[in-house]
């Protein structure tokens, strides 16, 4: 299986972890594949892709490029199924805008997700689109 976005997350950020699993429920031609930004494939594409040490947001790598905060959410949104792909226009607001409303949900994260209580496991075909 040949997927063509990689989706680095915060491993240890409940928020992320549930976008990840609402990621995996409307990616259905399992286009992104994961991995923590604490692992080793998401330290190696940091060092790679000369990513900043200190960026703590969602990063998209695709297409030999990195896209982080919401140009990173954005583009994902276009590989959605539903409506989602429609939420990409919101690329036409200039990034120092829409990373406002990224920083502030980032910064509240708390706010939105409550702290998962159970380890939530992958089937077995989602399994294969986590990177170590």
């Amino acid at each position: 299986m040949k997927h063509k976005g990689l989706l680095l997350f915060d491993g240890d950020c409940s928020f992320c972890h549930r976008g990840v699993q609402f990621i995996l429920k409307h990616d259905t031609h399992a286009y992104f594949s994961f991995a923590s930004l604490q692992g080793s494939t998401g330290r190696k594409m940091k060092a790679h892709y000369r990513i900043p040490v200190d960026t703590d947001s969602v990063i998209l790598i695709e297409n030999n490029r990195y896209y982080h905060k919401s140009t990173a959410i954005l583009r994902m949104c276009r590989k959605l199924n539903h409506f989602y792909p429609v939420l990409f226009l919101f690329i036409l607001i200039p990034k120092p805008i829409r990373d406002v409303f990224y920083d502030f949900i980032a910064k509240n994260r708390q706010w939105f997700s409550k702290q998962l209580s159970t380890c939530i496991l992958p089937s077995p075909e989602d399994q294969k689109r986590f990177l170590k």
